[in-house]
């Protein structure tokens, strides 16, 4: 019955966005609806576009229109213009858009794409549309958090760096047009979406990039453009501006004119996991810039865990050795299931990541293998509660881990960490005690595991 029930509701989603696709003489929809490529921003993977994803497939948009990718090099150089191990230039980002860009053309047989970013997304989204060809290839570019005027503007400091709006990367894109009092290219369709004033990376002083107390030449405004639909939401941050509701809300609105049919996950009846392993460095040797590399050589196993206690029900249940794609599936799964994934390799930390249950399939869970932090060696465990798609704010959230309210590492004011590291001493560590993360009403069980045996631990919210 259920099961019955779920299939029903997500047909009539389905039949509803389609109502709305055709009811909407200005989307750029047709039969099928087009397809959107995601970009990631600096630093991410793919798979923080996860509930992105799920939102447009449970509003009726099809699977296999949307494609998330990801850059190999994901950091940028801290001079755009010199070469730098394990970064990408802005060109470099450019250029890796725009070959996904035309595998999406090609596998799809559309002549257009949409484009949605995040953050230094934006940047690659807006060089490829003027610079890269892709003006013609692009209906709509939407812009979350894109600090297209920079995270500071001051031709003195970093003159060379990317996100310097007083830099030639950004001067170029957005002086270009301004005889015709515009900052997009035209063509496509713009839209930038971006806090009212809790964007960490839009902020008056420096605090954030390192300079409190100094001037940083930008305002709240600064992912503004002129010539684009410019979006507001309040008290959203900076990673809220692409992979929250409110920003999904928006996004749909957009490109069909008409709301969303829900901002909820419609749940599957059958759940299949799937995604990446990376690491760190130039192919994955030592270094500190991430990489979305594959892990070659990895191993990746998968328990179901108790909700309650994070201990294992089991044996794995789920195991594979990483290859040359990088890939740890596919992974059949209970979509009310609890689990926690182990990444094992040379070089690096036993990983051990603790999910909430996985309401619908996913081909971009991926994950980092991690390494052991030279201070927190003398610990007896180490948690880190992790919020990928968001960060944490106080008084904004409600959070705590292991029972500890407000957790470490989180300040007041501007949200702007995304994670929060307990390193536990002594018998605190415990030895393979239960460990709570919770934030805004999702919480994460798992267990702590000794740091002596050099394995880390992850509590990894869906929110």
């Amino acid at each position: 019955m259920n099961a019955h029930l779920t299939r029903r509701a997500l047909l009539l989603a389905a039949a509803a966005a389609t109502t709305v696709f055709a009811g909407c003489a200005t989307a750029p929809v047709g039969d099928p609806p087009p397809p959107i490529v995601f970009v990631h921003g600096n630093g991410d993977t793919a798979a923080l576009w996860t509930t992105t994803l799920w939102r447009f497939e449970s509003n009726g948009w099809p699977r296999e229109r949307l494609h998330a990718i990801d850059v190999p090099y994901p950091q940028s150089r801290d001079d755009d213009t010199r070469p730098q191990e394990g970064r990408s230039s802005s060109v470099e980002n450019m250029r890796h858009l725009a070959a996904e860009v035309d595998k999406v053309l090609a596998a799809t047989g559309a002549k257009q794409v949409v484009l949605i970013a995040n953050s230094r997304g934006g940047n690659a989204v807006r060089d490829y549309i003027a610079n890269g060809g892709g003006v013609t290839k692009v209906s709509h570019a939407i812009l979350g958090g894109t600090p297209n005027h920079g995270v500071w503007a001051d031709a003195k400091r970093a003159p060379g760096n990317e996100f310097n709006g007083a830099g030639p990367f950004l001067m170029g894109l957005n002086n270009v047009l301004t005889m015709n009092g515009m900052e997009v290219t035209p063509g496509p369709k713009w839209m930038t979406i971006r806090s009212d004033n809790n964007d960490k990376y839009a902020q008056p002083d420096g605090v954030w990039i390192g300079t409190k107390g100094t001037p940083t030449n930008v305002s709240f405004d600064g992912p503004a453009l002129k010539g684009a639909e410019n979006v507001v939401i309040a008290g959203i941050d900076h990673r809220e501006t692409a992979f929250s509701p409110k920003a999904f809300e928006a996004m749909f609105r957009f490109l069909t004119g008409k709301p969303s049919v829900s901002l909820k996950v419609a749940p599957e009846a059958r759940v299949v996991l799937g995604g990446k392993v990376s690491g760190y460095g130039v192919n994955n040797v030592q270094g500190a810039a991430p990489s979305n590399l594959p892990l070659v050589g990895a191993t990746v196993e998968v328990y179901a865990t108790n909700p309650a206690t994070g201990e294992r029900l089991g044996t794995a249940v789920h195991r594979k050795a990483i290859g040359t794609d990088g890939r740890w599936g596919p992974f059949t799964a209970d979509a009310q299931a609890r689990y926690e994934f182990v990444i094992t390799a040379n070089g690096y930390a036993t990983t051990h990541i603790y999910r909430s249950p996985f309401p619908r399939s996913s081909n971009i869970v991926n994950m980092r293998a991690e390494r052991m932090a030279d201070a927190d060696k003398g610990a007896a465990a180490v948690v880190t509660l992790t919020r990928p798609r968001g960060y944490f704010g106080l008084p904004r959230d409600s959070i705590s881990l292991d029972g500890q309210s407000p957790p470490p590492g989180v300040p007041q004011g501007t949200a702007g960490v995304s994670t929060s590291k307990l390193k536990l001493t002594g018998d605190a560590g415990g030895a393979g005690r239960a460990v709570a993360g919770e934030f805004n009403g999702e919480r994460i069980v798992g267990r702590t595991w000794p740091a002596a045996n050099n394995e880390v631990v992850l509590l990894e919210l869906m929110d």
